[in-house]
């Protein structure tokens, strides 16, 4: 059995290593700037990590936990998430994510025109907005008659993983790399690598970042355990799935039965036509 030597960076524990530590913050600068359309056309050039726990202001509010929460060198903030499983209302919450961000940087006192730019940017493991067919979209507030662009505080970059299917022959952009290198890392081969990064420094140490053989026990115990816990939440939402579909069955047969004793039809017919015992047909009688 070959071991996979890059492990999967849409891992949490992956995903934090990579672009969430001090040490590798080159490698989040990089992505981001790949990834942003910035208003002003000026890369990023320093980030600083912030704690990834925005606490509510008072008790009763909601707790909000992000991947990766940081800003630049002009106070900006970014708000980066990897959301590896399908979530209702996904949108929603990247809103409230990034309206929490904004309010967050009011100081008692504070003065508004000081409040600073929050971006979103998520990787996302599913597709979010079906009618559209890019697989990356940048989304930011216009004026609805004459499309201007006055309200710049806010903008959200969306990668959807699943519209992404090019090959590694086709790569062409930095894009397309960094939407592979999601979708594709755990089954790369040393031998594709130097095809697919090319001359990309950032692009490649994010790969020797997934090398797990650079990894300590501790690090691919904890990578291991955000395994097991994914797959247990995902073989509990198919017992679920499965438990439903089975009581939606039931109930479907039993509307068909009440619908047959209506019609006085007989209960050997009925028993017949439903699968049902007579001691069934005769509870629902």
């Amino acid at each position: 059995m070959t071991i996979q030597k890059f492990l999967d960076p849409k891992n949490d524990v992956a995903f934090k290593k990579i672009f969430g530590t001090e040490k590798n913050k080159d490698i989040l600068m990089g992505f981001l700037n790949d990834m942003i359309l910035f208003k002003e056309g000026k890369p990023i050039v320093e980030v600083s990590f912030l704690k990834t726990i925005q606490d509510p202001e008072i008790s009763s509010k909601k707790t909000s936990v992000v991947d990766i929460f940081c800003t630049d060198e002009n106070k900006n903030t970014y708000v980066v998430e990897m959301q590896a499983s399908g979530h209702k209302g996904f949108e929603k919450r990247a809103q409230y994510y990034a309206a929490k961000a904004y309010c967050n940087q009011m100081n008692v006192g504070g003065v508004y025109e000081n409040l600073k730019e929050v971006i979103f940017v998520a990787i996302a493991n599913f597709t979010m907005f079906p009618d559209k067919k890019e697989y990356k979209s940048d989304h930011v507030m216009l004026d609805r008659n004459t499309h201007e662009h006055n309200l710049k505080d806010f903008s959200f970059t969306f990668l959807e993983l699943g519209k992404f299917n090019k090959t590694k022959d086709q790569l062409s952009s930095m894009i397309e790399k960094w939407a592979y290198f999601f979708k594709h890392a755990p089954e790369t081969t040393p031998e594709e690598l130097k095809e697919i990064i090319g001359h990309d420094r950032v692009i490649e140490r994010a790969y020797e970042e997934l090398n797990r053989f650079y990894w300590t026990e501790e690090e691919l115990f904890a990578y291991e355990e955000t395994l097991k816990k994914d797959w247990d939440y995902t073989a509990s939402m198919d017992f679920k799935f499965e438990e439903g579909m089975k009581k939606g069955i039931e109930k479907g047969i039993e509307k068909v039965a009440q619908a047959l004793i209506k019609q006085e039809l007989a209960l050997e017919k009925i028993c017949q036509a439903t699968g049902l015992s007579q001691e069934q047909i005769e509870t629902l009688m």
